[in-house]
């Protein structure tokens, strides 16, 4: 905005005092000790001029003065300090309280196709804590990439086959004595994580009678029966076995009706759903084109590898010996068809960092295959998720379920808010809906304010706090100005000629730069952008609310703006924390 307008004023300028060149116009914020609102480096202009950085700017500076925008300026060595004057500030204010989506950009038919994965479960256990901070970096980076003019599909590949599912599945088969959903009282996905659990607590006690029988270590953990017996099943499920194929199908639907259940408590969905079942095959078939090609190379024993040595990476499987396939071959295959159902200029994977290695070897195969979109594959990889407590590990059952770690947030926003007089039970009847608010916004802006790749510590008691950098503190202090709306009984209007104090000249400067910020997120696949400046807006109004009297102003123009300045912050404070998925509450 400021950037475009002076970069066309200074060209001017430029061309005026140097002639017709190709000139380096460059930006950049105004250091805090310095007065001004942006700074242009002149260095690049001194070899036009022929004299010394600061005569140089002085000499921009004088000739910008002239002008309405700028009301005056400082020349610190080779950086011009510019003051923008307020009522540009406040002209452009203006227009924005106009805007019903505010910083958002429109979408047309020649917006780019952007394609976001993320979730990608597993069918043998639920959803827990690690797939929540998944979930919620997936879908809002595309709300971010979708405000910032995208147009974007949220996509998924379900998990639902390989050994891991048949360990699930054997331990039900031989141990589950034909326990149901329904005859449990359990969800699908919790009641086939209880027999993924059970199989591995089986697997280490068979483990652990071979070694007693004089087995080394390595040969009790490859022959188990229990493991032996789960192969086995495989290779039946990719023939197409009829009995092991409709046991599958049965324990899928459960686990599909539980997850269902998590991803609308969580707020998630998406557009379209892959199987693994499904695009493993397609991925064969490329196999065998990259054989022909040479970009595969099959070994004595009948697996089918590819050689990164001279691209510094190493050698990879891409088949096994007896024909089943990897995860590498499922994830060529996936990225294939969905070019094929999208045509994306770009896709992303939202995966831990666990998987770096995996992304690049993908993104290089698919590549080296042909596929020039390949480059335009992206791996958001994001650091894991430890509590107090300690990591999650799933094969013991110790994993964080994503249902309970919901509903302990819910009860948590309920006990707290309540304990300390938050939420106003006489005028809001729907305190249920309300909690629910609460405690789902705690967690999601707690995993979101952070940097994705970062590895983060979730502590829930901490998350659920009311004060400090956290999702309830933002959504009261919506609620806050809601009731200051609410009170109101004078017309909103902005006089562009106002005088400002310099607490809200700050305010209206940051509010302008919420365009430029989901910008900045889209580009950086990073939503903690978006989370840390509604944080840094809601210190700001708080901090202004505290010093400056809004209904009890002075006079009627005065009340006017700033009560049009706390409606400006509020409609930002909701549409950053819908991009994050978070709902705010009218009251609280």
């Amino acid at each position: 905005m400021i950037e475009t307008i002076l970069h066309k004023k200074i060209h001017e300028i430029l061309i005026d005092l140097y002639g017709d060149n190709d000139y380096s116009i460059q930006f950049q914020s105004t250091r805090k000790e310095f007065e001004g609102d942006i700074t242009l480096v002149v260095f690049p202009f001194t070899r036009f001029s022929k004299l010394s950085p600061e005569i140089t700017a002085h000499k921009i500076g004088e000739l910008l003065s002239k002008i309405e925008l700028v009301e005056r300026f400082s020349v610190i060595k080779g950086f011009l300090n510019l003051v923008i004057s307020n009522k540009f500030w406040l002209t452009e204010f203006s227009k924005s309280t106009f805007e019903e989506n505010y910083g958002f950009v429109d979408i047309d038919e020649n917006s780019p196709n952007y394609l976001v994965e993320y979730c990608s479960p597993n069918t043998n256990k639920p959803i827990h804590l690690g797939h929540i901070r998944n979930n919620l970096l997936g879908f809002s980076l595309a709300n971010i990439l979708k405000a910032s003019g995208k147009n974007v599909k949220k996509v998924q590949i379900i998990n639902d086959r390989g050994i891991h599912i048949c360990k699930s599945m054997l331990a039900w088969q031989e141990f589950g004595d034909g326990e149901t959903p329904e005859s449990s009282g359990l969800k699908g996905d919790h009641l086939v994580g209880k027999y993924y659990v059970m199989f591995d607590q089986q697997y280490k006690k068979e483990v652990a009678e071979l070694i007693k029988k004089g087995a080394d270590s390595k040969f009790a953990e490859e022959k188990a029966p229990i493991l032996l017996k789960a192969k086995e099943m495989l290779l039946k499920w990719e023939a197409k076995d009829e009995e092991i194929i409709d046991l599958w199908k049965k324990m899928n639907s459960w686990v599909y009706d539980g997850f269902e259940a998590t991803y609308k408590r969580l707020g998630v969905d998406f557009d379209k759903n892959y199987y693994e079942s499904e695009t493993y095959l397609l991925g064969k078939e490329v196999v065998e084109n990259g054989l022909d090609s040479g970009v595969f190379y099959k070994k004595d024993d009948g697996s089918v590898w590819i050689d990164l040595s001279s691209e510094g990476l190493d050698e990879k499987i891409i088949l096994r010996s007896d024909g089943t396939a990897v995860y590498m071959t499922q994830d060529i295959g996936t990225a294939i068809k969905r070019h094929e159902d999208f045509n994306f200029s770009h896709m992303t994977y939202t995966v831990g960092n666990e998987q770096d290695y995996h992304f690049k070897v993908l993104f290089l195969i698919l590549e080296k295959l042909g596929y020039s979109w390949a480059k335009s594959c992206y791996h958001l990889s994001y650091g894991m998720v430890d509590l107090p407590s300690g990591k999650m590990k799933s094969r013991e059952g110790t994993a964080v379920d994503a249902d309970d770690l919901m509903e302990d947030m819910f009860q948590n926003a309920k006990s707290i808010a309540e304990e300390l007089g938050k939420i106003d039970l006489s005028k809001n009847n729907e305190s249920k809906e309300l909690n629910e608010t609460v405690g789902m916004g705690a967690l999601k802006y707690f995993m979101l304010k952070v940097d994705p790749k970062k590895r983060m510590l979730f502590d829930p008691k901490e998350s659920i706090d009311f004060n400090g950098n956290t999702g309830p503190f933002i959504q009261y202090t919506y609620a806050r100005i809601q009731s200051i709306l609410r009170k109101n009984t004078v017309e909103i209007k902005i006089d562009e000629d106002s005088d400002i104090t310099d607490k809200e000249r700050a305010l209206i400067i940051s509010l302008l730069a919420f365009p430029k910020i989901i910008q900045e997120a889209a580009s950086s696949f990073s939503p903690a952008l978006i989370a840390n400046y509604a944080y840094e807006r809601v210190k700001d109004f708080n901090s202004y609310y505290q010093s400056t009297p809004i209904l009890g102003a002075d006079s009627t123009s005065i009340i006017s703006f700033r009560v049009a300045l706390s409606q400006q912050v509020a409609k930002v404070i909701k549409s950053s924390m819908s991009l994050l998925g978070i709902n705010v509450p009218q009251r609280m």
